[in-house]
């Protein structure tokens, strides 16, 4: 396979951890659709068709969620679904996949069309992005999941989460209530109220209802009150702080609220 490019192509083997027993996985994998098309275009009439990586993107994507949800649910017992959801899409976002990419140097293992190669191609966010999940497809096939696991946990998971948890960044998913008190600050808006409305139970099982009320910059007027229930106050601010986080992640850029 890119029998011009072999040392390259082997030094990316080495960097994803991963020699191809299937070689021809790898080169559809880096292979654009603009590049493909061409090819098909040197063949007028022959009726075959050049595959590109566009299906492998697909599959790799799935495997890439998979991999990265099991991951989480293992790792953060404590976390809840929206937790969960939360750190997912920033382990899958393009603005986290196109750092591991150019980490890998895989925009000059591409292969593209003249026109993609002029305009930049092998700096592009979307083609790299692309290619990085065609290649994890591209190590599923050729070696099932647990080949591919190991290369998404190493070179796009793991570093990731260590940093995650070492700066802290962990803490604040489940600290609603100082999540809230930063985004505050950052837009110059006033701290919320949280108010105990509600004590009922026994002493030994009581619950609190709590209130979080969000006060409208300017006017001072309740604009908001998330309101929960806790076995502990704690717990109960720390969810009607989620609440408010909520409304205010909602709210149109330019109310307030800094994005």
């Amino acid at each position: 396979m890119l029998t011009s490019n072999l040392r390259e192509v082997a030094s990316l083997e080495e960097s994803i951890g991963h020699v191809f027993a299937s070689p021809e996985f790898l080169e559809r994998a880096l292979t654009h659709s603009s590049q493909a098309r061409e090819a098909e275009m040197l063949r007028p009439g022959s009726g075959e068709r050049t595959r590109d990586n566009e299906q492998l993107e697909f599959l790799g994507d799935a495997v890439l969620g998979l991999v990265t949800t099991e991951e989480l649910f293992r790792r953060f017992p404590e976390f809840n679904e929206g937790q969960l959801s939360k750190l997912r899409a920033h382990l899958v976002s393009k603005n986290h996949l196109i750092r591991v990419a150019e980490q890998l140097q895989l925009g000059k293992f591409l292969r593209l069309g003249r026109g993609e190669e002029k305009s930049g191609g092998r700096n592009k966010a979307a083609l790299l992005v692309d290619a990085l999940e065609a290649v994890l497809g591209a190590v599923y096939l050729d070696a099932g999941l647990e080949a591919a696991r190991k290369l998404i946990l190493q070179r796009i998971i793991q570093p990731e989460l260590e940093e995650f948890v070492s700066t802290g960044r962990a803490a604040k998913v489940t600290d609603y209530k100082s999540a809230l008190q930063e985004t505050l600050q950052a837009s110059a808006r006033p701290q919320p109220a949280y108010v105990l409305v509600k004590e009922s139970g026994p002493e030994h099982q009581k619950t609190f209802t709590i209130e979080a009320r969000l006060l409208a910059l300017g006017t001072g007027q309740v604009e908001f009150v998330g309101r929960a229930q806790g076995a502990t106050k704690k717990t109960a601010e720390q969810e009607a702080a989620r609440q408010v986080l909520e409304h205010l992640a909602s709210l149109p850029s330019g109310n307030g609220v800094s994005r």
